[in-house]
């Protein structure tokens, strides 16, 4: 019989431009820029809106401002119009619910006339207000069957687009989504709410600081880690269909030990499959400005330009969309799970934050002017303090269950939260501590020692990809988010309590300035006493290394290394007080998080564990056990005792996961029975992969059922 893989190694292999294929064009030519070509933008808006209707709907998207009702109808018309010019036959509130992904329901532009005939109609109130059934999303206990009532409410901040399908065309009404009772059942809500808070406490902040600003937008530029891989090896593994990871797998001779990959060529295919998703992420508005390979095999990274918090998370749950879309043109499947193979690099999103004016500038930008590095020293410190004082709430907001096998690996930082100043930036606050005077350091050139090279400005410091939240000359990179997560949470935790240490030090400035104090040394005082406070969470070293995780627990860091760890500080009488006083999440919703991503942890390692179950039973130990009848036949001792011995072992185990995964416990509370899979059900499943891969390394291939690493990841 001749080997498995060959046949479909070779059909995997191929690739020839397909009929979604781009050409080229003639960049120069206007037709040419398709950027924002299907969104509602301003323009859009400013082109096919009554004066009247489109200055208030301006206001409503600068300054937060309501738009009258009696204004909508207008809004809705000129949209349901340009949305039909481009194909759209349905409309839908496109909203992100608990899930980390998206939720819409469809409706058509066109009722009945009653005479036979359909008229397309758009109303104000169906663009406004939509009315979901909220029981079926995750809500932790905010709605059950019997109060099913939730409200889907247009986000004007966020514009309308199209998402284009070959046979027509979709208009999607950015949303947020309540509960009858007023309650948020999405990430959109406490995100929006969080932006509101942080700008409020930034601009009393630069009122003191003697810096006019009427709004403070919080802005965000995710890093996206993902992989590629033929479909044909895809569907060929049911725990990847399942479970978007490979639940068994043995290392292949080559990995990623040459680190040949990162940054090299890209494979014609994938490259094909980019341009596209990037042209078609253009045509919606989102800024894709890098693209290359990272250090995985298979593994690649794409990155927008900053947006506004709000924008730039909604852009964020499209691209994983698109992306995913369009890699099924190539005959691809994008994997956005955390770690989809052992033992190489996973994905994660790099979370790069930043606060800037309405009048232009970026807080965080330690810029050319004392006045300007005042502002930036203050935000900054505040930045320090908000980090430190809720590092386990920072935890629990990148916490699933992908995230255990990826936190503390070699591809992302650990579990223990600490910031990253950079050499020059340290200085600067040692100096303030000491008040030894100048912290500035003369900018520095690099000599490459070939005159043809120029000189090139070296940076105040260098990089650190250890570091779960590093500087890095004008943001903050918050590094520790996985893949496959939605932005929303993160940030409306890193905003709200930004704006409680913001609070906290304008109120200490005013105290100084009040008694006479100028404002140079006024916030030179405050940011001297809180540096000497916050310090310890400024670590610049070897993140992983043991040293750092025992120090860590001598500054009093947590090193919450696992989900079950870190999700009750949602519930945290700090995260309680801090979310409640700032109007972001009360009490209630927090609890409904909390068990949400409880619900979901256990629920996702439950699928994972009766996966791997099923295929170790039917597929995996079949492929073994007719080896062994053949090695049986022909009577090879060695060989023989080796596959009897592992055969063995691989059912007792396969036994042993099956009873995990039925005495589940039944009492006690959500988290006991997290606790009860991280432990039990995830150290039966390591067990029984062991033997596997065990297994799949001596099993003649043409027997072995499942596509090994060392086809999925190197055959483009």
């Amino acid at each position: 019989m001749p080997s498995r893989t060959r046949t479909p190694n070779v059909a995997a292999a191929q690739w020839s431009p397909n009929g979604g294929a781009l050409g080229q064009a003639d960049l120069t030519q206007p037709s040419a820029n398709v950027y924002g070509e299907n969104v509602f933008s301003i323009a859009v808006q400013r082109q096919r809106l009554p004066k009247g209707v489109f200055k208030q709907l301006e206001a409503t998207i600068a300054k937060g401002e309501p738009l009258e009702s009696s204004l909508a109808d207008a809004v809705a018309s000129a949209m349901r119009e340009w949305a039909m010019e481009r194909g759209a036959t349905h409309y839908t509130h496109w909203f992100q619910p608990l899930t980390n992904t998206t939720a819409e329901k469809h409706d058509s532009f066109y009722g009945p006339t009653g005479d036979g005939n359909a008229l397309a109609e758009f109303s104000g109130k169906e663009l406004i207000q939509g009315e979901p059934d909220a029981s079926s999303f995750p809500s932790g206990g905010l709605r059950s069957t019997f109060e099913a009532r939730g409200y889907t409410a247009w986000d004007p901040s966020s514009p309308a687009f199209l998402l284009e399908n070959p046979n027509g065309a979709l208009l999607c009404i950015p949303t947020a989504f309540t509960s009858w009772s007023g309650e948020a059942l999405d990430n959109k809500i406490p995100l929006l709410r969080s932006m509101d808070a942080l700008s409020k406490s930034a601009v009393h902040a630069l009122s003191i600081l003697g810096e006019p600003a009427e709004h403070v937008f919080t802005t965000v530029g995710p890093e996206q880690e993902y992989f590629l891989i033929d479909e044909q090896y895809y569907f060929e593994r049911p725990d990847l269909v399942i479970t978007g990871r490979t639940l068994f797998g043995a290392k292949p001779p080559k990995g990623q030990e040459l680190d040949d990959h990162y940054f090299g060529s890209i494979p014609e295919r994938v490259l094909a499959c980019m341009m596209e998703t990037e042209s078609e992420l253009a045509r919606l508005g989102v800024p894709i400005k890098t693209r290359h390979n990272e250090v995985a095999p298979a593994q690649y990274e794409v990155a927008p330009i900053f947006e506004n918090s709000n924008v730039g998370s909604d852009h964020q749950q499209l691209t994983m969309q698109i992306m995913q879309n369009v890699a099924r043109r190539y005959g691809l499947v994008c994997l956005l799970h955390e770690k989809p193979f052992a033992g190489i690099n996973g994905s994660g999103k790099h979370n790069n934050w930043s606060m800037g004016t309405d009048t232009g500038i970026n807080l965080l930008d330690p810029g050319a002017t004392p006045h300007e590095n005042l502002l930036f020293l203050f935000f900054c410190s505040a930045v320090i303090q908000g980090v430190n004082k809720h590092q386990q709430l920072l935890r629990a907001s990148v916490a699933n269950a992908g995230q255990d096998h990826r936190l503390g690996a070699n591809e992302a930082p650990p579990a223990i939260i600490s910031i990253f100043l950079g050499a020059d930036l340290e200085k600067a606050f040692l100096a303030i501590e000491s008040g030894s005077g100048d912290a500035a350091t003369p900018q520095a050139y690099l000599e490459m020692g070939a005159s043809v090279l120029p000189r090139l400005p070296l940076a105040g410091g260098d990089r650190n990809r250890t570091s779960p939240f590093a500087f890095t000359g004008n943001k903050f990179e918050f590094r520790a988010l996985g893949s496959s997560m939605a932005l929303s949470m993160p940030n409306t935790v890193l905003n709200t309590i930004i704006a409680e240490a913001i609070d906290d030090l304008a109120a200490k400035l005013a105290g100084k300035t009040s008694d006479g104090v100028s404002i140079e040394e006024a916030v030179l005082d405050v940011v001297k006493a809180n540096w000497v406070e916050n310090k310890r969470i400024v670590f610049s070293g070897d993140n992983y290394s043991q040293e750092w995780h025992d120090e860590a627990e001598t500054r009093g860091l947590a090193n919450l290394r696992q989900s079950p760890d870190a999700l009750p500080w949602y519930v945290a009488p700090s995260t309680v007080a801090v979310f409640e006083k700032y109007e972001v999440l009360s009490e209630r919703e927090l609890e409904s998080r909390y068990e949400v991503a409880v619900e979901q942890y256990i629920t996702t390692l439950n699928i994972e564990a009766e996966t791997a179950a099923t295929i170790a039973r039917t597929m995996l130990l079949p492929a073994a056990v007719r080896w062994l009848e053949t090695l049986q036949k022909v009577g090879i001792a060695k060989l023989l005792d080796e596959t009897a011995g592992l055969v063995d072992e691989f059912v007792d185990r396969i036994f042993v996961l099956e009873a995990a995964n039925r005495d589940h416990p039944e009492d006690g509370e959500l988290i006991d029975e997290a606790k009860y899979v991280q432990t039990t059900v995830f150290e039966a499943m390591g067990s029984v992969r062991e033997i596997a891969d065990k297994l799949e390394r001596i099993v003649p291939d043409d027997l072995w059922p499942l596509p090994k690493y060392s086809e999925i990841l190197f055959i483009k």
